[in-house]
Parts: C-alpha cells; structure tokens; sequence
C-alpha cells in the first residue's frame, strides 16, 4: 500500500511540473522574442553553452567509465581473481562520536558481518569516545561469535574530532606491523556497509599496482523531511556521475570519510598521519589555520602530492543514514553547504598548484573551474533580472521556461546513475545552483571560518588583536568588492 501511495505521488508530483511548464509556455508573451531582444538571449545562450558544455563532457565520460572501462576492468579482476590469487589482509576502521545507539549498532553489526564474510584476515579497529559504545560493540561482537580470521581492536580517544580519532586508529594499525600488502578501509560511524562491499573493493588493489586508494557507491536513509531525503538523494545521484567522469582520469577529487578504501604503507605512514590530523592552509591574508572539517579532502590531497591514483568502484555500495542538523530545510541545507564547499574550496587553494603534469588536465581544469563557476552559475539569473527590468517580466518568464526545460532534462540524465530521481529534482538543481553558488561565494572569502554540524568543534586561533580586527573586516570588504565587479559585468552584458 505504502509503495502504491508513493508512486501515485511521484506521478502525480512529475505531472504538476510539466503542467506548470506548460502553463509557463502559453503565458509567454510574443514580445520575448522581439528582434530588439535578441543580444539579450545570445547574452544567455552563451553563458548557458559555456556551462553545459563541461557537464555534457562529465555525462559522456561517466556513460564511456560506467558501460565500457569500468566492466572490462572488473572483468580483468575477475579473472585474476580465479587464478587463486590470496585474500589481503584488511583492517575495517570506524570512527564514532555523538552517534544514536540504533545508528551505530546497524553500522557496527554490517562490518561484523563484513569481516565475517571476507576470507582473508580482517581486523574491526573501533576508535571511539565513549563507554557506552564499547559496551554495545562488545556485545554485538559476543552476539556474532566471528571466526578466528577475525580480530577486534578497540582505540578509545578524547573526543577533540575526527582528524584526532582517524590519526589515533592509523597509529593503531601501524603498532599492529601491517603486511605488506594489507588493506585499510576508513569508515564513518553513520555508514552501513552493504553486502559484499569488501569483495567488490579490495581486489582491484591487486591489478592496479599505482592505486592508493579508492571510494564506493553511495545510497542514503535521511532521517528527515520529504524535501530533505529528495535533495540527498539528488546530491548522491550527481555524485556518482561526476565520480565516474573522474575515475576515468584515476583522480576521483575526494576520497569520502564515508567509506574509502587505502593501502595500508600508505595510511600507516608518518606522513599521511601528519597530513590528515595537522592539515592546514597558509593564506596570503587570513594567516595560517588548521582545517577542522574535510579529512576526505586532506587524504586525497596528500595521495595526489605523493603521486598515487585513485578509484571509484560503482558497483560497491553503501548507505549512510543521514541526520540533517535542523529540521527547516533551507537552514540544514545551507549549513551543510557551507560545510562541504569550505571543505572543497580550502583544498582547491592548493590542489591546482600540484599542476596539470601531477594531476592530469582535465582534473586540474576541473578544479580551476570549481573557481569560476559559483560565478558563472549566478550570470543567468542576474542576466534575466536585470533583463527584465530593462524590456519588461517577459524576459525572466523566458528564462525561467528555459531553467524548467533545462532541469527537467538533466533529471532524466541523472537517472542513468542508477540512483532513484523524483519529480522534486529539477527544483532542487536550481535551488543548490544558486544557493550554492551564493554559499560558495562567501566561503571563498571566509576560508577561516568551519564548524562540525554534529559536534561542537569550533577552530580557535590566538591571533593578534589587529590581526583578527583585519580578518572579521577585510573578508567581508573583499566580498563586497567582488560582487560590485560581477554587477558590472552583468550590467555590460546587455
């Protein structure tokens, strides 16, 4: 009954958009067309084909990886596979703070299970905080009764954050004296493995000699609003193809906390350590600051400077279970946002100067464009506005015809992911290409400022008095500067 009521919802809501498109197109007025208007839809037409040009180049990438290189690469593994080729040794490291209890026991019983089912040595390495989660990980240990192939390791931590817990479990595994060719998955506390995830990962390993280290599928159980489940589950289906563009390359651009898979020389070594637990940023004007958030940034960052590849494996899936940190929609979106972009950003600052050499091209232009585009994103509608102050509501009731029309595909699109769309999605893109752009935009001139949503971890600087005095009002006098530019170069456009 439940499955039913939701699909005559999905129907009906995809059927209400196209009405409203519809609707759109017969109101459009003649005059949006007049011969007198028609630098000010070439103005948008350009902007529009310089944008979707690279997304139709990450489309064609991700359909090239998905159906042609990814299936002859686990083709090539499955027969080394039958060679008899030994199982290596992994470690399944989870970190955990501040979880539910019913959260992290379905996390901890699937790496149970996980190990369990892998044939090789595995080894459960918990770093955790609090005594109660010792206590419920015990007993679900005691309640699985694992094979002898099957350790447990508990690491109990001061709860200073995440960079401190994953630097705590890294130096644990190194204390344990890894083989050789032993396996490190980095698993957040909130994820669920699904099954046989270790099996569709860890060969791979052993047929690309240069791979450091590689990430998973990702599905989501979001405990929250219909809006919010919708607006994950868009972010995961956007993901995957832009991760398929990148594993095309070897340079997926984040190794996510969620559940990424390395070598162990790798996770194990001093410096990998020190690059994820002291992670920092020198700015030409903010200073020196560490980075609290974005440990998946720093390991990615630290692989691509030692010269090692990194994968994506999309048949591996996981599902995380997703508490939003407010129960208003815009106000948990934009936090997360604000969160995931200064993440990206902090590390884009750096990430480019490695060069197109270390990087490879196409990466290295991807990040430059992760600059330009919360820019770039913003042209449209301020073009429409400022369009329609000029020649009348025409114009925007165009440009929001096109925005529908344009969503409504790249929709369709994503569901060549894999991943499940809904009739919420066309709205949703635009509202994170905007609200997106606008966050990123800030971040851009407020690197500085980061903050956890589930802890209260909070970077503290003892800076000099004047020091915080130029910080708190160059960045907002630096915002403000560049957005009078833009306004500019939107009022010449037309």
């Amino acid at each position: 009954m439940g499955k039913a009521f939701s699909a005559v919802a999905t129907w009906s809501g995809w059927l209400l958009f196209l009405a409203a498109l519809a609707t759109l197109a017969v109101l459009l007025p003649d005059s949006a067309f007049d011969k007198r208007n028609a630098h000010y839809w070439v103005a948008l037409g350009s902007i529009g084909l310089w944008r979707y040009t690279l997304g139709a180049i990450h489309f064609v990438r991700a359909m090239i990886f998905l159906h042609y290189r990814f299936p002859k690469i686990r083709r090539q593994m499955a027969e080394m596979q039958a060679r008899g080729l030994p199982p290596a040794p992994i470690y399944l490291m989870v970190t955990s703070f501040r979880i539910d209890t019913t959260t992290s026991a379905a996390v901890y019983r699937s790496v149970i299970q996980e190990a369990m089912a892998w044939t090789g040595k595995a080894t459960i390495v918990a770093s955790i905080v609090e005594m109660a989660d010792e206590q419920m990980i015990k007993m679900l240990w005691d309640r699985h009764a694992p094979p002898e192939n099957v350790r447990l390791l508990i690491v109990r931590i001061p709860g200073t954050g995440k960079r401190d817990a994953l630097a705590q479990g890294f130096r644990a595994i190194s204390r344990d004296m890894p083989e050789d060719d032993a396996l490190v998955a980095v698993i957040d506390g909130d994820t669920v493995l699904d099954p046989g995830v270790l099996a569709k990962t860890a060969p791979y390993f052993q047929s690309r000699p240069n791979m450091g280290a590689l990430t998973t599928n990702e599905y989501c159980n979001v405990q929250g609003s219909y809006l919010m489940q919708e607006w994950h589950r868009l972010r995961f289906a956007q993901r995957n193809l832009n991760m398929c563009s990148m594993a095309l390359s070897h340079r997926v651009l984040t190794l996510t906390g969620r559940m990424s898979m390395f070598r162990a020389c790798i996770v194990t070594s001093p410096e990998f350590i020190r690059d994820v637990e002291y992670d920092h940023l020198d700015h030409w004007r903010l200073g020196r600051f560490r980075f609290l958030t974005g440990d998946d940034k720093s390991s990615w960052y630290s692989l691509m400077r030692l010269g090692w590849d990194t994968w994506y494996v999309p048949d591996a899936s996981i599902t995380t279970v997703e508490h939003p940190p407010d129960k208003n929609f815009v106000r948990a979106s934009r936090k997360l946002m604000f969160r995931w972009y200064g993440n990206s950003l902090r590390q884009n600052q750096r990430a480019t100067r490695l060069g197109w050499k270390r990087l490879g091209g196409f990466t290295w232009y991807v990040l430059l464009d992760q600059r330009i585009s919360m820019w770039t994103s913003l042209l449209g509608i301020s073009v429409a506005l400022w369009g329609s102050l000029l020649y009348g509501p025409a114009m925007l009731m165009g440009y929001l015809l096109w925005i529908g029309c344009s969503r409504f595909v790249l929709t369709l699109l994503l569901a060549f992911s894999g991943h499940h769309i809904g009739p919420s999605f066309p709205t949703l893109l635009y509202y994170n290409q905007i609200v997106g752009s606008l966050t990123k935009i800030k971040v851009s001139f407020h690197l500085d400022q980061q903050s956890w949503t589930r802890q209260d971890t909070r970077l503290r600087r003892d800076l000099e008095p004047w020091q915080a005095r130029f910080n708190r009002w160059s960045s907002p006098a630096l915002l403000a500067s560049s957005a009078c530019i833009f306004a500019a170069v939107v009022v010449s456009v037309i």
